[in-house]
């Protein structure tokens, strides 16, 4: 069935000088970017303010998740020069927070999480002032990834649950619920002072009931950060979308998803991982240090 996009989705252009800039620093320094492989729809509005999602690890994941736009197949061996690079990227585009993704590299003894260490260290050696946002893969079975993680202390880890439990088998095959539930716990347990952050798709079917109950879950594994947004069928070899959902169906979620104690919820049609991500964790910082005082 194909769904009519209705107007009020659809993303506002917005490809400015700065936006090249962006553009022309990835490109110099051989990096990638999850805006450009995901085709997130926000990509001229977040690159024409300096806010790009670097993906490291590669271009090529080693899971094909339905709704995913990311190429999956066989690795590239990993480059070890790739966090100093993401370092120097880092300081030259002068961000004061900066976001970080990754392919999944099941392939790898950890799944990636030393690169991801290393990618910390080096932007905290190049610009001690950035904030850091990671968002990883789940590192399913792999030993010791997650207390990795945790010892580089990122300031917001982020681990998309990305939809309802029912509907894993379809969307995310090779991915298990409750492993990724145990990541965020897990990682709040080890390092209290690391904001978690996850997030979920609306539109792939689920109701409202099993929406509510994902954030009872999250909240149970001690979750700050919510966000929700609508799926969008990249191509049509991907999973179908079932529905649009309303923009008043996001309010609902918003003052739901509040009132079970997330400390900051992003719940629109266009919200992604990333999206405003820096000014969010600005608000979450700014009220832990209220509640401090």
């Amino acid at each position: 069935m194909n769904l009519k996009k209705p107007e009020w989705l659809r993303a506002k252009a917005s490809f400015t000088p700065v936006y090249e800039e962006t553009l022309h620093t990835v490109k110099a320094l051989g990096l990638h970017t999850v805006c450009e492989e995901a085709a997130c729809p926000n990509i001229g509005e977040c690159w024409s303010k300096k806010h790009a999602t670097l993906m490291i690890l590669g271009r090529i994941c080693t899971r094909a998740c339905r709704f995913c736009n990311v190429a999956t197949g066989i690795p590239m061996p990993v480059d070890p020069d790739e966090p100093k690079r993401v370092g120097q990227w880092v300081a030259s585009m002068g961000l004061r927070h900066v976001v970080i993704t990754s392919v999944d590299r099941d392939d790898l003894v950890d799944g990636g999480a030393h690169h991801f260490a290393q990618t910390i260290r080096e932007i905290r050696q190049n610009c001690p002032e950035t904030t850091i946002e990671i968002l990883t893969p789940d590192f399913l079975h792999k030993e010791n990834a997650i207390e990795c993680i945790s010892e580089a202390c990122p300031d917001v880890f982020n681990h998309n649950v990305e939809t309802v439990p029912r509907l894993y088998p379809h969307v995310r095959p090779k991915a298990r619920y409750f492993h990724s539930l145990y990541v965020l716990k897990r990682i709040k347990t080890l390092n209290p002072s690391v904001f978690t952050k996850s997030g979920l798709m609306v539109g792939l079917g689920e109701t409202p009931l099993e929406v509510r109950q994902v954030m009872n879950d999250l909240r149970s594994a001690d979750v700050d950060f919510l966000t929700i947004g609508q799926y969008l069928r990249p191509t049509p070899k991907h999973i179908a979308m079932a529905a649009y959902i309303e923009p008043e169906e996001y309010e609902r979620m918003e003052q739901a998803a509040y009132k079970k104690g997330f400390l900051m919820v992003a719940c629109s049609p266009l919200t992604r991982s990333s999206y405003h991500a820096g000014e969010h964790f600005a608000r979450l910082k700014a009220q832990r240090q209220g509640q401090t005082r």
